[in-house]
């Protein structure tokens, strides 16, 4: 992404960020609340148009050539509602077919994904059924289920218990390792430094620092550097 920029009226969301993701990587983007995280996210997957800038994914420019650059995406927005009426098998048929799949390669890689989540016993249940950590694992299958080759991730571990955020890591990483690259935002310091190569940290709609997790986080912790930055343009704003 280059120059990005969204306003909203008089505020100013997004302000010329530019961030390049490498291949093969997890990208974390870390902020308070209201840091414009989620917009950027939005814009990267042409949920949002942004009023500058431009977004490449892969080549592919988000808003000249949408359905090469959307063929590659994977998303999961924050709090997304999931049709719960369905069982976790029709979820991800659909999801497959709606990514014109046919059905033999739906149903195979639905069984992959089941088994790396560990739905096995579960896709046979209505989703309404599911535990917050299950919703959040059946959505995470929902978005690989065409193998994209990147993942937009707002707040991937939101309400989820350690152990499917322990489950949830792991694939990420195996993704990463054969090439596929994720970007995620998340509250979560000690996580975001856990699990990503690189890190952005936002405030107020502009980039404070970008680049590896060790560039960035020096020889402290992330959750340091970031109230370091964070909490010194907080308070230089406030004067």
């Amino acid at each position: 992404m280059h120059d990005l920029v969204k306003r909203f009226g008089e505020i100013v969301a997004v302000d010329h960020v530019t961030l390049s993701v490498p291949a093969g990587s997890i990208f974390g983007i870390v902020g308070p609340n209201g840091a414009g995280k989620t917009t950027t996210l939005s814009m990267i997957t042409g949920l949002l148009r942004p009023d500058g800038g431009s977004i490449t994914v892969h080549g592919a420019d988000v808003w000249t050539d949408p359905v090469v650059a959307k063929r590659n995406m994977g998303v999961l927005p924050d709090r997304l509602r999931l049709f719960d009426r369905l069982t976790g098998s029709q979820l991800l048929y659909y999801a497959g077919t709606l990514r014109g799949l046919d059905a033999a390669t739906v149903k195979k890689r639905s069984t992959d994904l089941a088994s790396a989540f560990g739905l096995e016993d579960a896709l046979d249940r209505l989703v309404a059924d599911y535990s917050a950590g299950m919703t959040k694992k059946v959505a995470l299958a929902s978005a690989m289920i065409h193998s994209p080759r990147l993942l937009i991730l707002d707040e991937p571990f939101e309400s989820v218990d350690p152990v499917s955020a322990a489950n949830v890591t792991e694939i990420l990483q195996n993704y990463a390792a054969v090439g596929g690259t994720v970007v995620l935002s998340s509250h979560s310091m000690d996580l975001v430094q856990r699990i990503c190569d690189y890190v952005a940290i936002v405030v107020s709609g502009s980039v404070l620092a970008a680049g590896t997790m060790e560039d960035v986080r020096g020889i402290g912790s992330l959750e340091e550097r970031f109230v370091e930055l964070a909490g010194g343009r907080k308070t230089a704003e406030g004067m």
